[in-house]
């Protein structure tokens, strides 16, 4: 049974700050570029929380010093707290990412905040759809014990072809909205605050029966299982540390956008195209493609090559430079089930999973332990910047993949068939700043 709750966010005082300026995307997507961006705009920034630099000269970590940080910002009221517990409608509006130079669409994708209790995997309330790092997870372990704090929101789908909550919330956010800020992608993130005890309880009524796949936030949501066992463990009366703040999002949501995240690799000690073609060929139909080195014009050439076989059958593009570009797409007579047994039948029709089972493990010979730390790989969102890294030598080749279909990824997550890290983008992703679950607040939950 899936238990939500409202709670008292604390927040950033609109009186004293300048929300606009303060605000951040999630910390694993923010680059050095952004983090210095962050770091000029305020003193107040939220980079300052929740990814921060080192401080020269000091003999604190930056765990101790984003606790001391938080701190200092209740202290002079730059974040308040709710006086009463609330649900947090959410809805972004945003343009959905298209080829350079061409005119997209608008979409809006509805959700709202709450605090959820804790699950194990084993209980089948929450599931997950992909595998996790180990590096994401001890550091943002480092920040949850030094602050007692969720800074950003577990985004969790759900599944309402009723539109049954949606519809409860709708009215609610009617009025003008509570919080309202335009992110560097133009994308517009409004929230508002129900009380409404009424309300309050159909919502949570509601949620109890529905499963819940983590969309993104898969390390966070582990590291905060592992923090709660381990006050369970020290015997410590604790409840606050078995809940987590989230977005829950209807998966029947037109708003729902997956971008594909593509791999770079690098730093193979033999590497080799030819070999690389060749030994690829028992599994896939290598088709090449005329590319130029301009990776603007090379980036749509590949797109739109890609998302046509990809209509098909299953297929991988590759480049390592302008004469060295290729589709991979499936072989009708490859023989799957030898190549790829210990993966159930339904996730090896699935593009990720045959690029890592078989382009990267069999054809490049990188392992999965290199994979989940991270070595010779190297995710990227944007096609053009893919290329462009591969055009200036920062890799050898890169794999560009179509996203992966929302079905094929909750269907997996409820059958416990997690796929390989990154193999989702869900855009844009909730912004940071905009409500936190401080565990130690003394106004209570």
């Amino acid at each position: 049974m899936a238990e939500i709750y409202p709670f008292r966010a604390l927040h950033y005082n609109s009186a004293a700050v300048d929300l606009q300026k303060v605000v951040t995307q999630p910390y694993d997507k923010i680059s050095p570029e952004m983090r210095a961006r962050y770091y000029a705009a305020s003193p107040n920034n939220f980079v300052r929380l929740i990814l921060r630099q080192p401080t020269p000269g000091s003999n604190q970590t930056v765990y101790s010093e984003a606790a001391a940080e938080l701190q200092n910002w209740v202290g002079e009221s730059t974040l308040i707290s709710e006086g009463a517990p609330a649900i947090y409608p959410y809805v972004q509006e945003f343009a959905v990412p298209g080829e350079p130079g061409e005119t997209s669409g608008r979409k809006e994708r509805r959700g709202f905040v709450a605090l959820l209790r804790l699950e194990e995997y084993s209980t089948g309330v929450v599931h997950r759809h992909e595998e996790t790092l180990s590096g994401p997870k001890a550091d943002r372990m480092e920040l949850l014990k030094a602050t007692r704090c969720n800074f950003g929101q577990i985004f969790m789908l759900y599944s309402d072809p009723k539109r049954e909550i949606e519809n409860l919330l709708r009215k609610e956010t009617a009025a003008r909205p509570w919080q309202q800020v335009t992110d560097e992608y133009q994308s517009t993130h409004s929230m508002w605050r129900v009380t409404d005890p009424l309300v309050l309880e159909e919502v949570i009524e509601a949620m109890k029966s529905r499963k819940l796949v983590i969309a993104d936030g898969h390390h966070r949501y582990e590291t905060s299982l592992a923090y709660a066992r381990a006050r369970r463990e020290e015997a410590q009366e604790d409840d606050r540390a078995n809940y987590i703040m989230a977005t829950f999002v209807p998966l029947e949501s037109e708003g729902l956008l997956i971008l594909p995240t593509h791999r770079v690799v690098h730093s193979l000690p033999d590497f080799n195209w030819e070999k690389l073609c060749s030994e690829a060929a028992p599994f896939f139909e290598v088709r090449p493609l005329a590319c130029t080195g301009h990776a603007v014009e090379d980036a749509k050439t590949i797109r739109q090559a890609l998302e046509q076989a990809g209509r098909e059958r299953p297929t991988i593009a590759a480049y390592a430079g302008p004469q060295r570009a290729a589709l991979l797409s499936l072989r009708k007579d490859a023989d799957l089930a030898a190549a790829l047994g210990e993966f159930p039948e339904t996730l090896r029709q699935l593009d990720v999973v045959l690029l890592h089972g078989l382009v990267l493990e069999k054809v490049m010979r990188i392992d999965r332990q290199a994979v989940r730390e991270q070595k010779h790989l190297r995710y990227v969102r944007e096609f053009e910047q893919a290329i462009e890294e591969i055009n200036q030598g920062q890799g050898q080749a890169v794999f560009l993949m179509d996203p992966t279909p929302i079905k094929a990824v909750c269907d997996n997550a409820y059958a416990g068939l997690p796929l390989p890290q990154k193999s989702t983008d869900f855009y844009p992703k909730l912004l940071s700043g905009l409500t936190i679950y401080w565990m130690d607040n003394p106004a209570g939950l």
